[in-house]
């Protein structure tokens, strides 16, 4: 598979430095004073200062679960997935989603979490039980 590009709106360079890069260990990538790369678990997310950042949408709907709209995210296996969680609980970091398992014992069963970044956007993290069952 193929690694994406995404471009997002944050509300400060030093307080999204500190989230991706000393919270998740994204190493940075280029930068000025008004965005910044990170590699995102093998993507590239590309930071933008704005003054507009929308609040998140929680109308979506999965296995009874309200989630925000729009979201980003990506898939880990499960110890990348236990190693993010642990790095968010031991920097107080807010999950909006606690950690769960959705599915189980069934196709696509997967781990699932959802945090805010220091800007206010909504990421989820998963992990498959079988990476093979991700489009099942």
């Amino acid at each position: 598979m193929r690694p994406f590009h995404f471009a997002f709106k944050v509300k400060d360079i030093e307080s999204t430095r500190k989230f991706y890069v000393d919270i998740l260990g994204c190493p940075e990538g280029r930068s000025t004073a008004h965005w910044i790369d990170f590699d995102f678990f093998g993507n590239q997310l590309s930071a933008h200062i704005s003054s507009s950042i929308p609040s998140p949408d929680y109308c979506g709907n999965v296995d009874g679960v309200s989630v925000p709209i729009p979201h980003f995210g990506c898939v880990l296996d499960i110890i990348q997935f236990e190693q993010v969680q642990k790095n968010m609980e031991e920097n107080n970091i807010d999950f909006i989603i606690k950690p769960q398992k959705r599915y189980e014992n069934e196709k696509g069963e997967q781990l699932t979490m959802f945090v805010l970044d220091f800007s206010g956007n909504p990421i989820e993290f998963k992990a498959f039980k079988n990476q093979e069952e991700m489009f099942l």
